[in-house]
């Protein structure tokens, strides 16, 4: 895949539940429309619950909606209806590149041991190997975020800065922080 997924280029990982939080439904939707109105391509898993919702926003807004799986894995379901392109990964790690290799943002929301282990190579990928800006949504994944830092998780460092992580509340902050990201892209 490349970064002419749509006409602006841009692509956001969206990292998110099947089975969806209480509540955070509506407010995955309202990230698929901001991200679509934004300009950003959406990629996900392809399935139902917080990525149908996001895919159903971005798809009023006409951008095209990517579903990276693994190969051979029929039991994980259908795809949701909105889903225009799809990718078969090999291996879970050739997935995890699918998704970050290229992508100019990661949006992560409440989920299961997947959307963990997803959230968690985006986390190390934007230390390590690219920096690309992650945004945890909603209270589901700002609550982690909260945890993860009281713990000593995530941490602090000069080798390891946070600036790339953002904890968004609702679908308010995230429209802001589409807003400084395209601002911040636009600079000189």
């Amino acid at each position: 895949m490349t970064r002419t997924d749509h006409d602006t280029g841009l692509t956001v990982a969206l990292f998110a539940g099947v089975v969806p939080p209480q509540g955070e439904e509506p407010l995955a939707e309202a990230a698929g429309a901001a991200l679509a109105q934004a300009g950003y391509a959406l990629r996900h898993g392809g399935y139902n619950g917080l990525m149908e919702a996001a895919a159903r926003g971005a798809t009023r807004h006409s951008v095209p909606v990517t579903a990276i799986t693994l190969a051979d894995r029929p039991d994980w379901g259908a795809f949701n209806p909105h889903v225009t392109t799809t990718v078969y990964a090999p291996t879970m790690g050739e997935r995890l590149h699918a998704y970050l290799d290229d992508a100019d943002l990661v949006v992560a929301m409440g989920g299961g041991v997947g959307t963990l282990h997803e959230l968690t190579a985006a986390l190390y990928y934007a230390t390590t190997v690219r920096h690309v800006p992650v945004r945890l949504l909603g209270p589901t994944a700002c609550r982690l975020s909260a945890f993860l830092r009281a713990e000593g998780w995530l941490t602090e460092s000069p080798t390891r800065p946070l600036g790339f992580l953002r904890e968004l509340l609702d679908a308010e902050a995230l429209t802001a922080d589409l807003k400084a990201l395209a601002a911040g892209r636009c600079a000189p």
